[in-house]
């Protein structure tokens, strides 16, 4: 599930109270302070209406930097990127990954919320099923998510309606090789049986991360997502690392210079700002000051 977790979106010692979704940052250098936002990517986007001082942030920084350009995503060449990725490149095929009987349930979960028939795309990756399974069960289980509604992009078109900079950390290329080249297919395929032999434990996980999340409450998300089962349900040596921790890294490295830059709206992932490896604590390593926004 935790794996599951940091796909979504994914206790800091230094920064003990943490339940809160927007912060301030100062200091080191900065003459003006840029704010860092903690999504949810299933979120509603009504979200934004309770978050306390989030009008005032986005108004007082002159650009807008999110995990990816949301504008990029749906062109032509970029899903033809993802489209490559999702797909097995050796002779392997989706099926020869699982048991008949495992396949069999595989598929009629497939056909019931995907309305897809895996036989129409024989060697697309487990990962592409639990991707995509994961994001329909929410629909139906927890609802209030529309997808053409979501907190990533709404920052961003705002900005841009604003003739603000919008930028991204990240590129399409590496969410993909990330999604779908982070584990093997052995492990894509192991995954993907425990999200589906456990599918109640998970919707209910699903619901509790949602209410933590509308409650602003970092620590209860950051707990919930750091929960073992004792099972290969648990995440590998280094399958958080990559989801969470490397990429925690790499943008605590970009970011003085995005802020030095100008005022700077920054949205990411919820679960990448709480905890010892997380991006608040970082910034906070290299001498800024953090502050929730209350």
């Amino acid at each position: 599930m935790k794996k599951i977790l940091g796909l979504l979106l994914l206790i800091c010692a230094t920064l003990s109270v943490q339940a809160q979704l927007l912060w301030k940052v100062s200091s080191n250098g900065l003459t003006q302070p840029s704010y860092i936002m903690g999504t949810h990517h299933l979120s509603p986007l009504s979200i934004k209406d309770s978050i306390a001082g989030m009008k005032q942030a986005l108004n007082d920084t002159k650009q807008v930097y999110g995990e990816l350009l949301m504008s990029e995503v749906q062109k032509p060449a970029i899903m033809q990127l993802m489209q490559k990725a999702m797909v097995i490149a050796s002779d392997t095929t989706f099926k020869s990954l699982f048991t008949p009987e495992e396949y069999d349930m595989i598929n009629k979960y497939s056909k019931e919320n995907l309305m897809f028939d895996i036989a129409m795309m024989p060697k697309v990756k487990p990962a592409f099923l639990s991707n995509n399974l994961i994001v329909i069960l929410y629909m139906k289980h927890v609802g209030g998510f529309n997808p053409q509604e979501q907190l990533d992009t709404y920052f961003q078109t705002l900005a841009t309606g604003n003739g603000k900079k919008v930028g991204a950390l990240e590129t399409p290329e590496f969410q993909f090789n990330l999604l779908y080249n982070g584990s093997s297919l052995t492990r894509q395929a192991q995954s993907l049986l425990c999200m589906l032999n456990n599918i109640d434990k998970n919707i209910d996980q699903m619901k509790r991360l949602t209410a933590y999340y509308n409650a602003q409450d970092l620590d209860a998300m950051y707990k919930l997502s750091e929960e073992l089962q004792g099972d290969e349900c648990d995440p590998l040596p280094g399958e958080k690392e990559a989801i969470i921790n490397h990429r925690n890294k790499d943008w605590a490295k970009k970011l003085p210079t995005i802020m030095k830059e100008a005022p700077t709206f920054i949205a990411v992932g919820a679960l990448h700002l709480p905890g010892k490896e997380g991006l608040l604590n970082l910034l906070e390593q290299q001498g800024y000051k953090i502050e929730a926004v209350k």
